[in-house]
């Protein structure tokens, strides 16, 4: 599923996974440090953002719901390959909208795994089964299950300007759910709006201290704030010379210590991804197992170049 605004601003790179349009060598990442397993649960959500990186609607299926058996399969590859992996990251679609996810991070939590759930704590984190499962399981493993919460803004009209209106609202009634409850959280914004990374912070600080969140907005970890990912943008490809004229280490890049799986529509099993961001395309497909996907991974594709190697980003804490 390739992004046609992407080819058009980037025409005749990202094409050899080898060699860059220019000729030289293509960078790319060896999995030197693996700390997260990602599990995308399904593409389906409550709404319909505008800038969703994935697609994901009530109506896009690409990706079916993940069960607790398949998790559990890799889960139990994770201990034979001896990953050193601390955390289990859980992603959508909206992940309570998958019938098992309850199960699924029991599970993981069982298994003595950290767990982060990205969430919009929309109304299908609020419904009473999925508030009595994440009460329940915050009561056991105390401390060790973080929910993301999938906040653009700290202003309303920004915010539901990205995911419709009243849902600002919403997001917060759930958070207040889970600050009653004691469930530690974490917010993801959006640098959209040209505002600068202190004055973000400051408008998250203000919103999280109004409302008692025990969410520090200084800390990158616990307020992540995205770079745009325009695709329209062109960006340069990255190459074995970046590294030092950048001064970064390949294993700064995400893809040297996370994996994502996923299963697709009609699959009889699960794939392994090299990266959270690109579910669709087909050469970041690693295999069905985490031994294949202990391969290097090529950098061909404009979010390797802007969203992690320039723009420093990582999908977990």
């Amino acid at each position: 599923m390739k992004d046609h605004a992407v080819e058009t601003a980037n025409a005749g790179k990202f094409q050899n996974p080898a060699v860059t349009a220019d000729g030289q060598t293509r960078a790319s990442v060896a999995l030197t440090r693996p700390e997260t397993l990602w599990f995308n649960t399904g593409t389906l959500c409550n709404i319909t953002c505008l800038n969703c990186y994935i697609d994901s609607s009530p109506t896009n299926d690409a990706l079916v719901y993940m069960t607790a058996d398949e998790v559990s399969d890799y889960l139990a590859q994770l201990k034979a390959r001896n990953w050193p992996v601390h955390e289990i990251g859980l992603t959508g679609g909206e992940p309570f909208m998958n019938p098992e996810i309850i199960e699924i991070t029991r599970r993981a939590l069982v298994a003595g795994y950290a767990v982060l759930i990205l969430t919009n704590a929309m109304l299908p984190m609020m419904r009473p089964t999925m508030r009595a499962g994440i009460a329940e399981l915050n009561a056991a493993f105390p401390g060790k299950l973080t929910l993301r919460i999938s906040l653009d803004h700290w202003d309303e009209p920004r915010h539901d300007a990205e995911r419709g209106q009243g849902s600002f609202a919403k997001t917060l009634k759930g958070m207040d759910f889970l600050r009653d409850t004691g469930v530690p959280m974490a917010v993801a914004g959006r640098a959209l709006w040209h505002e600068s990374d202190a004055a973000a912070r400051t408008g998250y600080r203000h919103l999280f201290q109004s409302r008692c969140y025990d969410i520090d907005a200084d800390n990158p970890g616990q307020c992540v704030l995205f770079p745009e990912m325009d695709m329209t943008a062109e960006v340069p490809e990255i190459t074995t010379a970046c590294w030092d004229i950048l001064n970064k280490s390949p294993n700064d890049v995400m893809c040297a210590s996370s994996r994502m799986v996923v299963k697709r529509k009609g699959s009889q099993s699960p794939t392994v991804l090299a990266c959270t961001l690109l579910a669709y395309e087909p050469e970041f497909e690693l295999g069905t197992t985490l031994a294949e996907a202990e391969r290097d991974v090529a950098l061909n594709h404009p979010h390797c170049a802007k969203f992690c190697v320039l723009g420093g980003a990582s999908c977990s804490a």
